[in-house]
């Protein structure tokens, strides 16, 4: 009887301090009380989405870098801002591996390259791919081709005639200019060409490309300069800083005018105009002569697909292939504006606009490399 007495006093005393006895038998969770009642949450407004704002940054080769031409740089970065509702830089360079570099580690957007400069930065960066080239005056591909010249200065043009023709035949020994060993015109082109046509000869059956890039006593050339741009080769050549130079028709219309011949057959002569920009305006009415020509793949503008978006590259090339862009003066020049005194990147003579290709485009530059 104490016992139970006993016991009936422990449990009085547990539940007056307010602890819970053990449990015979395993506790089960509450279960969960009534939500209370809430009106239904408003749909969250929808967000539109932020704009980019980002600069493109399109960049240009020494050639096309020049303070002549920042009204035609300015006339394509408009048309780009405009398509893609975004700030435009421009990424001047002074030398062919900046450029290229730019697009192959992600510091530029678009680029101006020749096709051996696409060929290298997407060398580097597989989602570099071609917008735009443009077109010869059919507003296709098949003639969308520029020039390569071996040039020599005026007066010494006969030093370099072979059996009545003019030839590459005796350039070996002498001083020599190339525009950059990243130049398709101003190096790749005319260096194939050097090597075809010297390697039948046992002295130069082992001819490499690379064996042009440096001069010497026991060097293919006597003395070797890089121009840096088409400009700079062009003018080593009549500042006599080299005796034979490589640079593209393109790149010097600016600058000269034909003064013999015809345009873009061995044998022509051309003058410096009287008024020329920099690096020319040293050399008023000095006059060179071109010994041989090549033709050669129009350039592409570059876009980098890591920096802009599908959307964005598929927007550009439809601007950029528009009949808008085709006949803006700004951008494909007609003969009247340039005589007004506009200096373009591109000329309008027919029907010049720009086009698309594929990557497969530039495979005959690649081939020069095999």
């Amino acid at each position: 009887m104490r016992k139970v007495f006993g016991f009936i006093v422990m449990l009085t005393l547990l539940v007056a301090c307010g602890v819970q006895a053990p449990a015979t038998e395993p506790t089960k969770a509450p279960e969960a009380a009534p939500a209370a009642t809430e009106a239904p949450a408003a749909p969250a407004a929808t967000e539109a989405p932020v704009a980019n704002t980002k600069p493109v940054i399109i960049v240009w080769l020494p050639n096309e870098s020049g303070a002549d031409v920042a009204a035609a740089r300015d006339a394509i970065g408009t048309l780009v801002s405009e398509t893609l509702g975004r700030p435009v830089e421009h990424k001047l360079t002074t030398d062919y591996i900046i450029a290229i570099e730019a697009l192959a580690n992600d510091n530029g957007d678009l680029a101006f390259y020749g096709a051996q400069a696409y060929i290298e930065a997407k060398n580097k960066n597989a989602n570099v791919v071609p917008l735009v080239i443009t077109s010869g005056a059919s507003g296709t591909a098949k003639d969308a081709i520029y020039h390569s010249w071996f040039a020599v200065n005026k007066g010494s043009e006969a030093d370099y005639m072979k059996d009545g023709a003019y030839s590459i035949a005796n350039i070996q020994g002498k001083k020599f200019s190339f525009v950059s060993n990243s130049s398709t015109s101003g190096f790749k082109v005319p260096a194939k060409n050097v090597v075809k046509f010297f390697s039948a000869q046992d002295k130069w059956k082992e001819l490499k490309a690379d064996d042009l890039l440096e001069g010497g006593a026991d060097k293919f050339f006597a003395d070797v300069q890089f121009g840096g741009s088409h400009q700079g080769s062009a003018v080593n050549l009549i500042s006599d800083k080299s005796e034979v130079a490589v640079f593209c028709d393109t790149c010097v219309e600016n600058y000269v005018e034909l003064s013999g011949g015809e345009n873009n057959v061995a044998g022509a002569s051309y003058k410096v105009k009287e008024k020329a920009d920099e690096p020319f305006d040293k050399f008023p009415g000095k006059e060179f002569v071109i010994i041989s020509v090549t033709p050669v793949l129009y350039s592409p503008f570059a876009a980098n697909g890591n920096t802009l978006t599908a959307e964005e590259i598929k927007k550009l090339q439809d601007a950029l292939t528009s009949d808008a862009a085709a006949n803006n003066p700004k951008i494909f020049a007609t003969k009247a504006d340039i005589e007004a005194g506009y200096k373009p990147i591109f000329k309008k003579t027919k029907n010049e606009r720009f086009i698309v290709v594929e990557d497969s485009f530039f495979d005959p530059i690649r081939e020069l490399s095999k």
